[in-house]
């Protein structure tokens, strides 16, 4: 693949993690999180929507990234090769995680939620792939 169509491939990835952003702002209705979140401790409801807060933002940092330094992600240097790297790491194991540790028995029914499930996966293991790929480019183009 020539570089042009992985920066191609890399800024597509930075506008769909917008869309997973933008899309993530209504998970916490969809699945009752206030509801549930009122029967915790203050500090933990507190912690969890502070780590909330930090995956919405590096989500959409990640974003940027790749939105506007695609070209820097393929610099062929061990910068570039560990940030490729740690963003295909990042959503490789949010991958398995859907289907190896969360409870989707209890999740919301109805074909809404299949789709949106559906399109998250999808997006999450495309964002491995893409960023797998450029830090297998950037590895190989190491002196």
């Amino acid at each position: 693949m020539s570089d042009d169509t992985l920066i191609l491939l890399i800024r597509g990835a930075g506008v769909a993690h917008f869309g997973v952003v933008f899309a993530s702002l209504f998970v916490p209705r969809e699945l009752g999180w206030s509801h549930d979140l009122a029967k915790v401790k203050p500090i933990n409801r507190q912690i969890f929507t502070t780590y909330a807060g930090y995956i919405l933002a590096i989500n959409a940092l990640f974003g940027l990234l790749a939105l506007f330094g695609a070209t820097w992600l393929l610099e062929r240097t061990p910068l570039a090769a560990c940030v490729c790297g740690f963003i295909a790491a990042y959503w490789g194991v949010r991958v398995v995680l859907q289907f190896a540790y969360y409870d989707r028995k209890s999740a919301p029914h109805g074909l809404k939620h299949k789709l949106a499930e559906a399109m998250f996966v999808t997006l999450f293991a495309a964002f491995t792939l893409i960023f797998g790929y450029a830090t297998a480019v950037n590895i190989r183009g190491l002196p």
